[in-house]
């Protein structure tokens, strides 16, 4: 198959377990458990990408795997985070504005097909990696060492919060310590850090124009569904986050100012 036919089987790839997920978020009134899938639609697309494309076997075959370690403990820790937890507050203020009577099939489209269409296009990144005709070669070393650098702020990130979380004296609070000193959004800055990481496996393999996916996920944690909304709603609930946010780098790591 040419570059895009696979990329458009692609769509059905991530959209089976989606529907499957948006049907039982329907049973259970809660359109929450997309974002467990947010994860494992990349591995889905990425070991379909692998079975398919024609890339260098090497770069296939670790990109597969990092990704795959990646949305595992992605979508592992955004499950454990939120079991027993009622629904998001997005979701809550979708469902009481469209009404909860047609809710139920309009989230279809506002949430899982909405979310299998944006992973499809940030894996052009994946797919380029995977098709370009470049063997390896010294960027995918360097590939590997900005994709572990990402997940290490990421993964370290999360655990710090949620230690920080399950301390009832912290209730309240705001966290400043660990990696959350450097930087307000550390699992932000270690997602966007792992894309780039992608996108330079892209960039070795000899597909160009395809780190746009990387960029585009950059653009929704900086601008859409990351930072910005999660700040709005800290500055409302929490008074001290103003002192946080004069001190602290908002998201590239740095010194914090006196």
């Amino acid at each position: 198959m040419s570059f895009w036919q696979i990329w458009g089987w692609g769509l059905a790839v991530v959209m089976i377990p989606l529907t499957l997920a948006w049907l039982w978020s329907v049973k259970i009134t809660n359109a929450s458990i997309v974002d467990i899938c947010w994860g494992m639609c990349f591995v889905a697309l990425t070991w379909w990408y692998f079975s398919q494309a024609q890339g260098d076997a090497q770069r296939r075959l670790i990109i597969s795997s990092l990704v795959t370690i990646w949305g595992l403990r992605l979508s592992i820790y955004i499950g454990w985070r939120n079991w027993s937890k009622p629904e998001d507050y997005r979701y809550v203020e979708f469902r009481q504005r469209y009404g909860a009577e047609r809710y139920w099939w309009f989230s279809f489209f506002q949430v899982f097909l909405l979310q299998g269409v944006l992973a499809l296009l940030i894996s052009l990144t994946l797919l380029g990696a995977q098709t370009g005709p470049k063997s390896w070669n010294w960027l995918d070393y360097l590939a590997i060492g900005v994709w572990l650098i990402g997940f290490g702020f990421e993964a370290i990130g999360d655990w710090q919060m949620a230690r920080f979380k399950a301390n009832p004296a912290n209730k309240g609070q705001v966290m400043r310590s660990g990696l959350w000193r450097y930087t307000r959004h550390p699992n932000y800055f270690g997602d966007s850090a792992v894309w780039w990481g992608y996108a330079l496996f892209s960039i070795a393999a000899g597909s160009y124009w395809q780190i746009i996916g990387a960029g585009l996920m950059t653009l929704l944690i900086i601008r859409v569904s990351g930072v910005m909304l999660l700040e709005r709603t800290m500055v409302k609930t929490k008074p001290q986050y103003a002192d946080y946010i004069a001190k602290t780098s908002a998201f590239l790591p740095w010194l914090p100012k006196s």
